[in-house]
């Protein structure tokens, strides 16, 4: 028997595939379990129309984050931090504040956690911060430390 998996089954396969399996498995746990459904042709046409949708709708996310990265190329924020004598840093700048001047000074929702910084800006001046928008698609932003 065909059947749709509603769910990753282990060893079965995963969401959205069609598997053929047993009778007796598919009807005793797969479709009891409502993990899968069986693959009528009705149904087969809706997991192609659901797949095509969400094809255009990855599609529609990828154009989106392409457009953010080039609008992110020419802008830049600012940070400013606390030094003393002779310009020494105290501290550093993090993936969080520099979240939050993209906030006020770009009103753009940044979370931190899609920053690409191997480690804390610690100096004064321009620094280019990678942003992973989208799972192909990284921009860079013009990050620049001053004096508070």
């Amino acid at each position: 028997m065909e059947v749709i998996l509603l769910e990753d089954v282990k060893s079965v396969g995963k969401k959205g595939q069609v598997v053929k399996v047993n009778d007796g498995y598919a009807r005793n746990c797969l479709l009891k379990k409502n993990l899968g459904i069986e693959a009528t042709p009705k149904n087969l046409n809706d997991l192609k129309l659901k797949n095509a949708n969400n094809a255009k709708l990855e599609q529609e996310r990828l154009d989106s984050a392409k457009k953010l990265a080039e609008d992110l190329k020419d802008k830049s924020v600012t940070v400013k931090i606390k030094t003393g004598a002779g310009g020494k840093v105290f501290g550093s700048v993090s993936s969080k504040e520099i979240a939050e001047a993209i906030k006020k000074q770009l009103n753009l929702e940044f979370d931190k956690k899609k920053m690409l910084l191997d480690e804390p800006i610690k100096s004064l001046g321009t620094h280019i911060v990678k942003l992973k928008l989208h799972q192909e698609v990284v921009g860079e932003l013009a990050v620049k430390v001053v004096e508070e």
